[in-house]
């Protein structure tokens, strides 16, 4: 079982070897305990006909520390295992030349190994989340950089709480970049505007490699805003799933 823990959603998966069974997307609750998921899973579980004894290892992708916590524990007590959780120690197999190597966020980290595996280098990773972002991986498989930018919904909600006289909207591929009202205005600048800045700074990225890159975007909202980009090659919904899985198998003898 894989576990991507972001702070909007968690996506989980299965997998047999390198083939996806099964995957689900739930809420990210803070405020939830070990059992609650516990139970979340084993309703999951039970409508594919998965039982918790057939799961022979976990891994877990977190960018919300207290969550992580209290995965582990959730994992021990219904599992009986001791999951992988991706951070120091994990051998990922990529080269980080970010300044800082740990503040590189574990989600970054496990793109990067699933789309160095699956597309070859260089690469660059759009990922549509909370946040959006944009990952630089080099020539020689190194990962050097990136971007990152408030998420699409994120930046609606905040549009929404600090404009008094507009209105909460759904996020949709708008008929126009020309709204006639409110809501379809609001909507041509969020699809429209979002379009632009992945091609603008995916354009930027281009221009600091010497060869062409395959660019690679996943997160929930990546199928949406990939119909208007001249930028993005593949989309690859469960892209961090797959990073889950590979690195898993790369550190299988510690945690099998």
């Amino acid at each position: 079982m894989v576990m991507d823990v972001g702070n909007t959603h968690i996506v989980l998966g299965l997998y047999q070897g390198a083939e996806l069974l099964h995957h689900w997307r739930i809420h990210t609750d803070r405020r939830a305990t070990e059992d609650e998921y516990g139970m979340r899973l084993k309703s999951l579980f039970a409508h594919v006909g998965v039982d918790f004894h057939g799961i022979k290892g976990v891994a877990i992708c977190s960018v919300v520390p207290p969550l992580t916590y209290v995965l582990k524990t959730l994992i021990h007590k219904y599992f009986h295992r001791a999951p992988l959780i991706v951070g120091p120690g994990v051998k990922t197999g990529l080269n980080i030349q970010y300044e800082t190597p740990r503040e590189v966020g574990t989600d970054r980290i496990v793109n990067s190994v699933a789309a160095i595996e699956r597309f070859g280098a260089p690469t660059i990773v759009v990922d549509f989340g909370t946040a959006t972002t944009f990952c630089l991986i080099d020539e020689k498989s190194r990962y050097i950089g990136g971007a990152i930018t408030p998420g699409i919904q994120v930046s609606t909600e905040a549009l929404y709480q600090h404009a008094s006289q507009l209105t909460r909207v759904e996020i949709v591929r708008p008929d126009s970049v020309v709204g006639r009202n409110t809501v379809k205005a609001i909507q041509a600048g969020v699809y429209f505007g979002y379009v632009g800045a992945v091609d603008g700074i995916v354009s930027r990225m281009k221009g600091q490699l010497t060869e062409r890159p395959t660019v690679v975007a996943t997160g929930g909202l990546a199928e949406l805003i990939c119909e208007d980009t001249k930028m993005i090659d593949e989309v690859a919904p469960f892209l961090t799933l797959e990073g889950l899985n590979l690195i898993y198998q790369r550190n299988s003898g510690s945690y099998s």
